[in-house]
């Protein structure tokens, strides 16, 4: 039986297409006009006989079929890429990974040490922001988001995002024994909307409006320093929780909807940057 594969031309634009939400950015990543991946969009849905992206006169949508289609192909491409990269010579200098201040001082620089145990001379380089990472301008070889969706096609999930208060031992105890009313409500501006889901997933009724501080890193000081309850991941303040500085508030945590995703560059990644990936996947399993 002869095969009829559709064109890789074709079927890369098409990806990078999904990945970028952008003809003119797909464009200029194939190094080719617009025109030229319209037309090799056109071929695709014509080898395929199904529509794949909805055409509209400011934007371009994928289809049903064509998410479903960019989730399959994105693993396919990404196995090439590491392929290639295996092949390729290691770069020089640290890995750079860039990930949310919280997430990255709580989570992941304190097992960063496991991680150089595992690689050692590899230097790992550690930005936060939460505007999302442009790979294309930033020197960047890693990035952690948080979405309930893939932020691009071929992002790896690592674990869910779910939220429970926690305060320090004298305001816990005003809480545990008149409920919320007394303590001050502490969030951040990055996640404003924890409290809220937090409050419908348990029936709790909440007295006040969150103070929200810019970060979810400083309101966790805050609450530490006893200026009231802090909602935030059970996973972020595990040590603070072992070491009294904060207790619980109630029994479980809340799932928000959304996960933590791990993002590579599109094209092919570096090696240290596979290694980090490994690692970071085992070390969630533990």
């Amino acid at each position: 039986m002869i095969e009829s594969l559709p064109p890789l031309a074709s079927l890369h634009a098409f990806v990078l297409v999904a990945e970028t939400g952008s003809l003119a950015a797909a464009a200029e990543r194939l190094n080719v006009t617009q025109p030229a991946v319209s037309k090799r969009l056109r071929m695709l849905e014509a080898h395929l006989g199904v529509a794949l992206v909805r055409r509209g006169a400011n934007a371009l949508r994928l289809t049903p079929e064509g998410e479903s289609y960019a989730t399959a192909l994105a693993g396919a491409f990404s196995g090439i890429r590491t392929a290639t990269a295996a092949l390729a010579a290691p770069a020089s200098g640290p890995l750079r990974v860039r990930a949310y201040t919280t997430w990255a001082l709580r989570w992941l620089i304190p097992r960063l040490s496991r991680f150089r145990e595992r690689h050692p001379g590899l230097e790992v380089e550690v930005t936060t922001s939460v505007t999302p990472v442009d790979f294309s301008r930033e020197a960047v070889d890693a990035a952690i988001r948080t979405s309930d969706r893939p932020p691009v096609p071929g992002a790896e999930r690592l674990h869910k995002v779910t939220i429970a208060p926690f305060a320090a031992p004298g305001p816990a105890r005003a809480a545990k024994r008149g409920g919320l009313a007394g303590v001050t409500l502490l969030g951040s501006v990055v996640r404003p909307q924890d409290w809220g889901i937090w409050a419908k997933a348990t029936g709790t009724a909440l007295p006040s409006t969150p103070l929200l501080f810019e970060s979810t890193s400083l309101a966790v000081q805050a609450a530490i320093e006893g200026l009231g309850a802090v909602i935030v991941s059970p996973l972020l303040v595990a040590e603070d929780v072992k070491r009294r500085r904060l207790v619980g508030l109630a029994q479980g945590d809340v799932a928000t909807g959304d996960h933590y995703w791990l993002v590579l560059p599109p094209g092919p990644a570096r090696r240290e940057a596979l290694a980090f990936r490994d690692w970071l996947v085992g070390e969630i399993a533990n």
